[in-house]
């Protein structure tokens, strides 16, 4: 893969580059057009899929950054985009062009000012992976390995402008209206400047490390400050392979249950003990070690949960609350779901629509056990998705509903079902992480 020697920085360069994919879009269309004479319909549309999100990938790979970490969310996002858009998405988990060396010294003198083979016994000049934020080389300091993450230049500085960029698209695709909106897209703003910010990363991940360190089966690398600024980051190296290659191999069920249960537990002990979470649930921040342990090896995104959000968050998820009317209607208005000003059209159509997804999405925590390997409780997901995706009842609807810490929290989850669901879990008892209660 060709090395990069520049990174496009400035808002008109990075509109061009946006430009141009969307000039090729249109021709893909042309294309589309002309297909269909000599082909059906469905593999003319998948052909227009693959050009049109190769195109679109092309040019969010050059940009990196947030405009990046946009397709890395998206790319999870596999019951909303064609099957085209998820696959190569999904290779900004960790399969973008790497940063030059020349550029990867440049930083370090800038914040050490020396060179990597001046401050490490040993140092790869080239990056072993490159996502959207930051990539990762190998180094050597006396017997031990380490990973060396350095983030892209120019990533912090284009947040703002990336986002009002992908702003009107992400609008269109998820029907929010203007109105009401800016908290959301502060939300995710705020985040961004947050993963962008390698020295409090670095405070997390050793928090996180700490206070999970007793929990089973789930390992962590340790950090090195000294070898650590705030756009450079140097833990040990951990040696494993990815989790979605692990999850594509022949695996027993009895490992296949242990890291679901690794996985879940994990998850719920942050949740529901520390109230903060690593809301960034995707196969690239994890690998599986030959012990079939779970390796923990990004805590960029980190979400802190409110008390006066988690506890009707959480109140909502119990069943009988939710099969409550008075109460169910009362945590709506809690969660600013449902609003005063809605018309008692609005009010009973969200009333219905978030009455069926919680219902859903809060299933395995109404039974002592879940099997994440029941294909029919996933195809229920995807068919619920359509069927509001589709729903003409909500023109003209404002459908800016829910808080905003629901953003980062049912991305967790989204990110969450669908690591379990590729690892085809059974029996993982729910409540378990309270047998690790400190």
């Amino acid at each position: 893969m060709k090395t990069l020697d520049k990174i496009p920085t400035g808002k008109i360069e990075r509109t061009g580059s946006l430009l141009k994919a969307g000039a090729k879009v249109g021709v893909n269309y042309l294309k589309y057009y002309g297909n269909k004479i000599t082909k059906d319909e469905d593999e003319a549309r998948k052909i227009l899929n693959e050009n049109n999100a190769a195109d679109i990938y092309d040019s969010l790979k050059e940009l990196k950054g947030s405009a990046l970490k946009v397709a890395q969310m998206l790319s999870m996002e596999k019951n909303i985009l064609p099957v085209e858009y998820v696959d190569k998405f999904s290779l900004s988990q960790f399969s973008v062009p790497p940063l030059s060396g020349a550029l990867v010294k440049k930083t370090f003198r800038k914040y050490f000012g020396k060179n990597p083979e001046d401050i490490f016994d040993e140092f790869s000049a080239e990056s072993v992976n490159a996502a959207s934020i930051g990539q990762v080389h190998t180094a050597k300091k006396g017997n031990k390995k380490l990973a060396v993450k350095i983030q892209y230049p120019g990533v912090k500085e284009s947040i703002s402008s990336d986002l009002k960029m992908v702003k009107p698209i992400a609008m269109k695709m998820f029907n929010i209206k203007k109105e009401g909106s800016e908290s959301y897209f502060q939300e995710v703003e705020d985040k961004l400047f947050e993963e962008t910010d390698y020295s409090l990363e670095l405070k997390r991940s050793q928090h996180f490390s700490e206070e999970c360190s007793h929990l089973p089966n789930v390992k962590f690398p340790q950090y090195y400050p000294a070898y650590s600024c705030e756009k450079i980051i140097t833990m040990d190296w951990m040696s494993g392979i990815h989790f979605s290659e692990f999850t594509k191999k022949q695996n027993s069920q009895e490992d296949l249950n242990k890291l679901g249960q690794t996985l879940w537990d994990f998850y719920m002990y942050q949740m529901h003990v520390l109230k903060k979470v690593h809301a960034d649930p995707h196969p690239g921040n994890f690998l599986i070690s030959e012990d079939k342990e779970l390796m923990v090896i990004d805590f960029g995104c980190i979400k802190e949960i409110p008390e006066d959000f988690y506890i009707p968050y959480f109140e909502l998820a119990q069943e009988e609350n939710l099969k409550n009317p008075e109460i169910f209607r009362e945590k709506l208005f809690t969660l600013e779901i449902l609003r005063e000003e809605d018309s008692p059209q609005e009010k009973e159509f969200f009333a219905k629509l978030f009455y069926e997804l919680l219902e859903l999405f809060t299933r395995p925590f109404n039974q002592e056990k879940f099997d994440f390997s029941d294909e029919s409780f996933f195809q229920e997901i995807a068919e619920l998705g359509q069927k509001y995706a589709k729903a003409g009842d909500m023109k003209g609807m404002n459908t800016n509903r829910g808080s905003r810490h629901f953003i980062y929290l049912n991305r967790t989850f989204f990110g969450l079902y669908n690591m379990m669901h590729d690892l085809r879990s059974k029996d993982v008892v729910i409540h378990n992480f309270k047998n690790y209660l400190q």
